[in-house]
């Protein structure tokens, strides 16, 4: 099965895809409207050795439509939105989220 994953960070990267998924990915561009993005302070010792950086964008719902992200949205199997959760620090969750596009896919946000 296939899912839509929507990264507006560091699942961007391709050092962080080739660790996360064994591959790198190809997606399309995608504006998620009612969010806004803050920075999150990377402690996991992990995934600040993937990524390289300390601070990471986290989404955050504001319900107002005049908010935008602009971001990437992947198309990966089941496996893999698995192994994005695995990457993902506890500040996050995922949930379903329709785009501008009207695609719909998962989102990581605060918590």
């Amino acid at each position: 099965m296939q899912e839509n994953l929507f990264s507006y960070g560091t699942l961007q990267l391709e050092k962080v895809q080739v660790t996360s998924f064994g591959r790198k990915l190809f997606g399309t561009k995608e504006i998620l409207k009612g969010y806004r993005l803050a920075q999150l302070q990377i402690t996991d010792k992990a995934v600040l050795e993937t990524s390289e950086q300390q601070f990471h964008p986290i989404a955050i719902a504001t319900g107002n439509q005049n908010d935008e992200i602009i971001g990437t949205c992947y198309t990966i199997s089941a496996e893999e939105l698995e192994q994005a959760d695995l990457y993902e620090v506890a500040d996050y969750t995922r949930v379903k989220a329709t785009f501008e596009s009207g695609k719909q896919g998962w989102i990581y946000i605060k918590k």
